[in-house]
């Protein structure tokens, strides 16, 4: 029996007729046997049981909208600067991605490379002063070898008892703070905090301001929680900054309107929208995400940071192309603002970070 002209190439095992159905699975619509798609709702006119290899093409549809659009929008985005927002903005929009889904999708995958190529480690603070229990430790294996090495004696100066790490602990009752002045009170609210966590570890702020004999306002738990909090990242500057980096994925995406707030602004005597300038930044930093995850990934395998270094210029490059190819200004023009441009974005990228780290501390 030969096979009917008429009827669409099948493409995969869940495609073939013998799964089509006359009715629409998903809104019950009307169907015939040749029709690969419900032209209703669009979903897929198949019978066939759920396989693993379903679930894995459904999952990486979801993410990379894996179809033709995909191949050609990163095509287009790497080797055509700005050519692929122009098209976006002059409605030539159904042979690419969404911008935003698309960022998403390289922000995703470039923070995973960044998770499995990088191990983020706590800072080494050199200076730091040894607690009073370091102090005692060393003391008493400084007796020690004295009495096991007399002849030690003839080197070292005589054992003496450092008083200069007290124990006595450190108390102001809050009704003293109340005479203070707000960066006094302040400074001595957190030492007294401070101190009480390091004396008993105790990490419950209820329990904690009632030995105190402090007030159990929302103020003062959250003041203690914060106290405790940076006593730990001292010790383990991994807490924090895997909870940030965590975190860094969304504050870019809330960056980025923000700073094509600022191109919008420099732009404001071109016939632009908001929107437009938005799409453009969307695409630009997709390809950041794009160029440096490649570039981290040959940074592990060959363990070297060459690559990085080639993708900072190639991306400089990149970037003064776009903003040529996209707002079609003389090559002076473009250079002077591309400049001014970077300026703004590595300020508002200061102003954010610190912004970001305060309040993800502060919400911790």
């Amino acid at each position: 029996m030969e096979r009917d002209k008429n009827l669409p190439v099948i493409r995969s095992e869940r495609h073939k007729l013998k799964y089509r159905s006359t009715f629409c699975l998903n809104c019950y619509h009307p169907l015939d046997i040749s029709e690969q798609y419900c032209p209703n709702c669009s979903q897929l006119n198949s019978t066939k049981k759920l396989a693993f290899n379903d679930f894995f093409n459904e999952f990486f549809a979801g993410i990379f909208a894996y179809d033709s659009r995909f191949y050609r929008t990163l095509g287009v985005l790497l080797f055509k600067p700005g050519k692929i927002s122009k098209d976006y903005i002059e409605g030539k929009r159904v042979r690419y991605a969404n911008p935003y889904r698309f960022y998403l999708s390289a922000s995703i995958i470039f923070f995973l490379l960044w998770s499995f190529t990088h191990e983020i480690e706590p800072p080494v603070n050199i200076d730091s002063k040894p607690t009073t229990e370091e102090l005692k430790q060393a003391d008493s294996l400084i007796a020690q070898q004295r009495i096991e090495n007399p002849q030690l004696d003839l080197i070292l100066p005589p054992q003496s008892i450092d008083t200069s790490a007290s124990d006595t602990p450190t108390y102001v009752p809050e009704a003293a703070l109340d005479t203070m002045s707000f960066s006094k009170r302040f400074t001595t609210r957190w030492e007294v905090f401070s101190d009480h966590y390091k004396r008993t570890e105790m990490m419950n702020s209820r329990v904690a301001l009632d030995s105190l004999n402090y007030k159990n306002s929302a103020f003062n738990q959250w003041f203690y929680k914060k106290t405790v909090d940076v006593e730990r990242f001292s010790s383990d500057g991994n807490l924090f900054w895997n909870y940030f980096y965590g975190k860094l994925p969304f504050i870019i995406f809330f960056y980025l309107p923000v700073f094509a707030l600022f191109i919008w602004l420099l732009y404001l005597r071109r016939p632009f929208t908001y929107m437009e300038h938005l799409i453009f930044t969307f695409h630009n930093q997709t390809t950041w995400f794009v160029l440096y995850g490649i570039a981290i990934s040959i940074n592990a395998i060959f363990d070297t940071a060459a690559p990085t270094w080639i993708a900072t210029f190639i991306f400089g490059y990149y970037l003064y192309r776009a903003f040529r190819t996209f707002y079609c200004q003389s090559r002076v023009k473009t250079l002077l603002k591309f400049i001014i441009i970077n300026i703004i974005f590595f300020i508002l990228a200061l102003i954010a970070a610190t912004f970001s780290v305060l309040a993800s501390f502060a919400i911790y």
